[in-house]
């Protein structure tokens, strides 16, 4: 028995959300709110991650993801954040969001110079995937900010994620609020965040159809199919990236010690004063005192006080041995301040005496904040050596794939912290790796060319000081022109770089180095770019290897044993799109189609999102047998262009912000109205000096008198209104109307306008007060 035909309906493509229904809205708006004043990691990603799934986006380069947000998103808070993106984006510089199109970057470590080049890149246009190793923010210590830092991070919106930052003459901010404000930027710009992921190597291309990849922990995750062209280095001191080396500047001994201690914003702490940097010769009193009543012998201090109470101090090691925190004397730094060798308790009272001291003891019952080991935040140091790297970036070429990578932040210079250059020099290296990102998207620009200028530009970095870079440091940008007044782009000349580059293809020394090219390629950019980064021969045996790799969870891969079958089987395009893009087609409801319908529906999504044209029907990819050979594998190629530079769709739980929203509606709760002022009596004398009539209005009462605000309103009216009733004061007017002098006429006026605007005021609020009384 024949079964019954059952009329299908194949499936259609999600359309994207260019509308929001009223409930979307809402509900985004207020993801939006509670994102803007999140404060741990978990909050800002997850509030994020829902908010994009509301919208219909997913992280993406800024012309595709940062225009739909702003469209969608327009609360006041958001429309003063699109404010300065916009001012940010319209410098030359970033050619609108262009000058890195196709360039896609891995970000090693969302620390604040790793966060700040993801910015930098996502405004030049490029795809930014960072990766992060821990789930948490927990770094309490608090940097000292040269002033260009903090126009920068003016200019990017930080006030409006964290009022506080730097309100008067406070230069100074905790790193924990500052990853914050740095992580909120670049989501909203379109920057792709994966926390709990460490990165382990690169892998090398090797002719099996993909480039330059990350081995990371967890080995499975997502990211590990993510193919860069840029890596950039900014997990700090332990630097993962191989083949940079390093050199040590050694100096005199020196221990530092950093305590941070619990801000819980008594009065007694807001009397405490900062101090910014006190050295022993400067203020030799201070030090001998300190000496003297409590054996604690240092060479400076500073203490900031932050969202924790933050002391930094050098202190000498025979003080430390007297104290008992050093339990005995080494000559190497290493054995001296190894962990077996010191005293924790004593260090806790050593730091914590050393904070009452210098504070003059307004801070009684000091707590040790917590660091995210579960531990008092305490350190002890060793900075008698200091590393810097040789050089800024290496390149690799490998069958045809390039690689550039750059170190910003710690991991290329390590700060002296008494000059307070980590972060200012941090944030300078972190556009120049933003810069030469740029020039390295330019496939005119030669590959010994772009390094050399770059090495150059890394020579001014330890020479830096607020004094001598340029003066208008609101236009600051990624050009190194706008920042350094003394730039010399050829200080390293192109000869000298041959040892930073690693390619097992000769004939990338044997290219011409013409004059660098800083505008961005035209319109032929993309295709350029892929065209030099990538063989122009296709091999049909590493195609089949990258879709059975990324399609590696269906069991239908068994059964792809050459390219065709990848249109035979009719599984293979819907599952890779859906994949990617599970928005644009869900792929259990493609189960009922035939094969030819299958592929129909991917050829119509492939053409629709990303413009790629058909060269085949349906029915006429499942066997193959009239399209030319060249033209399918050249399709096919094409579809893993489009994916190859993308991260697959990560599923994450919804996140839980019934918490959260309570508490921000706790926090922005507005009282109800007083209307209490209004009945009050005045204790105003008759003739008030320096008052006008809205201030004796509101003025609070204080001894009772025999008349209230608005007895005296009534009399005032009244006595207004004597005068053309033909009262007492009638006959003397025409007198004073002759002896007003023009000044004293426009100030009787403006007093008689200040009245009528009062009773017209009291009128309404007195209405109003009846209202709320009936409806109460």
């Amino acid at each position: 028995m024949s079964r019954p035909t059952q009329q299908r309906t194949m499936p259609q493509q999600k359309p994207p959300k260019q509308y929001l229904t009223e409930q979307e809205a809402i509900a985004a708006s207020e993801l939006f709110d509670l994102f803007c004043v999140a404060t741990t990691m978990r909050q800002i990603l997850g509030l994020h991650r829902d908010m994009c799934d509301i919208l219909g986006l997913r992280p993406a380069p800024i012309n595709e993801f940062y225009p739909m947000l702003k469209a969608k998103i327009r609360s006041w808070k958001a429309q003063a954040l699109w404010k300065k993106f916009d001012a940010r984006a319209a410098h030359r510089v970033y050619a609108k969001g262009t000058a890195c199109n196709g360039t896609h970057v891995l970000v090693i470590g969302a620390g604040p110079c790793g966060l700040r080049t993801a910015i930098e890149a996502q405004l030049l246009g490029a795809k930014v995937v960072v990766l992060e190793k821990r789930d948490r923010i927990t770094r309490n210590n608090v940097l000292h900010l040269w002033p260009f830092v903090i126009t920068d991070l003016r200019n990017l919106g930080a006030k409006k994620f964290y009022g506080k930052f730097c309100a008067g003459s406070i230069d100074h901010i905790s790193i924990r609020q500052l990853q914050i404000i740095l992580m909120k930027v670049a989501l909203l710009l379109g920057v792709e965040i994966h926390e709990n992921v460490s990165f382990e190597r690169t892998i090398e291309p090797s002719g099996d159809g993909f480039g330059w990849r990350a081995a990371v922990t967890p080995a499975d995750h997502v990211v590990s199919y993510y193919e860069f062209d840029v890596l950039i280095g900014a997990d700090g001191k332990r630097n993962t990236l191989e083949g940079f080396k390093r050199k040590e500047f050694r100096g005199k001994l020196a221990i530092a010690i950093t305590a941070n201690f619990i801000n819980k914003k008594t009065e007694a702490e807001a009397k405490a004063e900062e101090i910014s940097g006190v050295a022993f010769i400067f203020n030799q009193s201070f030090f001998k005192e300190l000496y003297e009543k409590t054996g604690i012998d240092l060479e400076n201090i500073v203490y900031y006080k932050d969202e924790t109470h933050y002391f930094v101090m050098t202190a000498k090691k025979h003080s430390l041995i007297d104290k008992g925190v050093i339990l005995q004397d080494f000559s190497d730094p290493a054995e001296l301040l190894a962990s077996v060798n010191v005293s924790a308790e004593k260090l806790l009272d050593y730091a914590r005496e050393a904070a009452e001291f210098s504070t003059k003891y307004q801070m009684p019952n000091l707590e040790f904040a917590v660091n995210h080991y579960g531990k008092p935040d305490v350190a002890m140091f060793d900075f008698t050596s200091m590393f810097a790297a040789e050089t800024s970036c290496r390149v690799m070429l490998r069958h045809g794939h390039r690689l550039l990578q750059c170190l910003v932040g710690d991991s290329l210079l390590e700060p002296f912290w008494p000059t307070g250059s980590g972060c200012a020099r941090g944030f300078l290296s972190s556009m120049d790796a933003a810069y030469a990102t740029k020039l390295w998207s330019n496939p005119r620009n030669s590959i010994m060319g772009v390094v050399a200028q770059r090495e150059s530009i890394y020579r001014l970095l330890n020479q830096t000081t607020p004094e001598n870079l340029q003066r208008d440091t609101g236009s600051y940008t990624v050009d190194p022109a706008s920042r350094y007044p003394n730039l010399n782009r050829t200080a390293v000349s192109p000869y000298q770089v041959k040892t930073l580059i690693d390619s097992d293809d000769p004939k990338v020394f044997e290219q011409p180095i013409a004059e660098i090219i800083t505008t961005p390629a035209l319109a032929e950019a993309p295709a350029l770019l892929r065209k030099s980064r990538r063989s122009t021969d296709i091999v049909p045996e590493a195609l089949l290897h990258w879709v059975c790799t990324q399609l590696h969870m269906y069991d239908f891969v068994k059964e792809l044993q050459e390219p065709a079958d990848i249109l035979k089987n009719g599984k293979s395009l819907c599952a890779l799109i859906s994949r990617f893009r599970p928005d644009l087609i869900d792929y259990s409801a493609t189960r009922d189609l035939t094969l030819a319908e299958r592929n129909e529906v991917a050829f119509r999504i492939l053409e629709a999102e990303y413009q790629l044209p058909r060269i085949m029907s349906g029915e006429k990819s499942v066997d193959l047998e009239k399209v030319d050979t060249r033209h399918w594998l050249h399709y096919l190629n094409q579809v893993r262009e489009v994916f190859r530079g993308e991260v697959p769709y990560l599923k994450h739980p919804k996140m839980d912000i019934s918490e959260l929203r309570e508490k921000y509606r706790l926090n922005n709760a507005h009282a109800q109205p007083d209307f209490s002022k209004l009945l009050q009596l005045s204790t105003k004398p008759k003739y008030p000096k320096a008052k006008s009539p809205i201030e004796d209005m509101v003025d609070v009462p204080q001894v009772v008198q025999r008349r209230s605000v608005l007895d005296e309103e009534r009399v005032k009216r009244v006595r207004r209104h004597e005068p053309a009733a033909g009262g007492p004061a009638a006959a003397s007017s025409p007198q004073q109307g002759q002896t007003d002098t023009p000044r004293r006429a426009k100030k009787r006026r403006n007093v008689e306008k200040a009245a009528n605007i009062v009773s017209t005021t009291i009128a309404v609020i007195k209405d109003a007060f009846v209202n709320y009384i009936f409806r109460h």
